[in-house]
């Protein structure tokens, strides 16, 4: 079988960036200077009255009159259901199989994400959406989408902002991951899986009872014999205890924390004072716009506020470095990124502003105060003043809070899913299902600028089966909500009664949902800065303490 290509060709233009240089190395290492970027990596930081190797003095000097910090790498979101808005919860749960089955659950998130992830059209358009807004909260690296096609094709998106699970790179390798609690009978089984795996990002206990702890001691198989190494990083881990934390320490585990999705459902999050003591590697993650945080730079700040509330458990150095170099450390990646140093990818956001505290820059911003997100050398999103500053075609122009950004979505290896889809197409695309998701649903909305090979405009849901394969040369595709059972199969585990354990492709394209069953919905912003429901809905959460609620929204100071 041929090896696929590298997504991300080691290209770029060759460019240098002045501004406040934050490099992550170490809580002092920030270097007022210049940082030059060639071939996708980052040729060399001379620091302000240092001399310019001659080689590096062709190279055009761009003045951000900002902060650069390495890009956000992101090992907890599922971004298929960024499109929707935060769901106001309905009461406080203990683990994750109470809430996910509900009505209210199934109304708002499970049956609309459903009805639009298998229907011709709106596949591509919510992949395009929800990874513009990973660019415009800074993040370069993420969790990838994952596709299934009525030809059974299986396969993760290939797009601009970094695939953990799929990067066909050496030097990136790839991420496994697994949603579904691991069962005491399992635990042996899985614990050869991680041996074989860089590293396996495991949902872990995710809620506050014994039911939900009890998902870790299932990893027990016999006498201090663990489904647990140092290839194992746990997702939320919020019914850990202190003597769990101890054993992951030991097996060399790492932890990925979402405080913000812990607090919406259960009240509560992780024991993090705990984590910290044990010495374990912490890296974050925002989760998913239904429940947490819409970006890592919104879940920087949530982290900030519950470590201040909480004794102060975390410097803004350590809190940042969980994006950064933590994330890219558990991941195996720490070789590439993570850090901004001479030879490592050139994957960095730049903050306006050259304050004397450089970590509160980043922490006080809003996306509006984003200028610049590269990705492998090549700039991505940011101010138009400054995204004119590179020779970038095919650019397009959105405005966030007053203040135009360009994002630039070219890409050689794009994947052909998304192809050239706009930004802006893509946006009305999702905005008119969903606003419209009763029509959808009774097949009668036709899908804007869609036409079929007969000159029809798309009116019904993706078909399955061999007769749809063979009807078309091209395979239809779905999205895999969410990211790692068998093909086709819908991951969130427990969303539905009948859908335990996934549903097949067969039957996400085959279940009815009726009309009556939905209500109109409002499509997501891409940014906290550019959405003005976004604290009301914050305020209105029930189980979130008065200090997020108070204190999230000063922390956005600039909009």
């Amino acid at each position: 079988m041929p090896k696929k290509p590298i997504i991300d060709p080691l290209e770029s233009p060759h460019y240098a960036l002045h501004g406040i240089i934050v490099t992550m190395a170490g809580p002092n290492e920030v270097i007022k200077g210049t940082l030059f970027v060639n071939a996708a990596r980052i040729e060399a930081i001379i620091p302000d009255g240092k001399p310019v190797p001659e080689a590096l003095t062709s190279y055009p000097v761009i003045k951000t009159k900002g902060t650069i910090f390495p890009g956000f790498i992101e090992l907890h979101n599922h971004l298929s259901y960024n499109c929707l808005p935060m769901w106001e919860v309905p009461k406080k749960y203990e683990n994750r199989a109470q809430w996910s089955g509900i009505d209210p659950y199934k109304q708002k998130i499970s049956y609309p994400m459903n009805l639009l992830g298998k229907t011709k059209g709106y596949v591509e358009a919510i992949v395009r959406y929800v990874e513009c807004k990973c660019l415009a909260g800074g993040v370069t690296t993420s969790q990838g989408i994952m596709l299934f096609s009525n030809a059974g094709i299986k396969k993760y998106y290939r797009g601009i902002v970094r695939n953990v699970e799929a990067t066909a790179d050496p030097g990136l390798p790839d991420v496994d991951a697994h949603i579904p609690d691991i069962v005491a009978r399992d635990a042996e089984k899985f614990s050869k899986q991680i041996q074989k795996s860089s590293c396996m990002l495991l949902h872990l206990s995710e809620g506050t009872n014994a039911s939900a702890r009890k998902h870790f001691t299932n990893l027990q198989f016999s006498e201090n014999q663990w489904a647990i190494g140092p290839s194992l990083a746990g997702i939320h881990c919020v019914a850990l205890q202190p003597p769990d934390f101890a054993i992951m320490k030991q097996k060399g585990a790492s932890m990925v924390w979402s405080p913000f999705s812990n607090l919406l459902l259960y009240g509560q999050t992780a024991d993090i004072k705990s984590a910290k003591a044990s010495g374990i590697t912490i890296a974050l993650g925002s989760d998913w716009s239904p429940s947490g945080s819409k970006n890592m730079l919104g879940e920087l700040k949530v982290a900030k506020l519950y470590s201040e509330a909480n004794g102060k458990l975390f410097s803004d150095y350590e809190l940042i470095a969980m994006a950064t170099k933590n994330a890219a450390r558990i991941i195996k990646w720490d070789k590439e990124l993570g850090t901004l140093e001479k030879g490592k990818r050139a994957d960095l956001v730049v903050i306006n502003g050259q304050g004397k505290e450089p970590y509160k820059t980043l922490l006080q911003a809003s996306e509006k105060s984003i200028s610049l997100v590269v990705i492998n050398g090549t700039p991505r999103y940011g101010d138009a003043s400054l995204m004119r500053s590179f020779d970038t075609k095919g650019t397009e122009a959105k405005t966030i809070s007053k203040k135009q950004k360009l994002f630039n979505l070219q890409q050689l290896t794009q994947d052909p899913v998304v192809g050239e889809l706009t930004l802006s197409e893509a946006t009305e695309r999702v905005r008119n299902g969903l606003r419209n998701i009763k029509k959808l649903a009774a097949g009668s909305l036709p899908l804007r600028g869609m036409i079929d090979k007969q000159g029809n405009r798309f009116l019904v849901p993706l078909k399955a089966g061999p007769e749809a394969s063979a009807a078309s040369a091209e395979p239809e595709w779905v999205l895999v909500l969410d990211h790692n059972e068998d093909e086709g199969e819908a991951v969130r585990p427990n969303f539905d009664p009948m859908a335990r354990h996934g549903l097949p492709f067969r039957k996400i394209a085959a279940m009815e949902i009726t009309p009556e069953v939905l209500t109109p919905i409002q499509l997501d912003a891409l940014t906290v800065a550019s959405d003005r429901s976004f604290f009301k809905r914050v305020g209105a959460q029930m189980n979130l303490p008065d200090y997020i609620k108070k204190g999230l929204k000063k922390m956005y100071g600039d909009l």
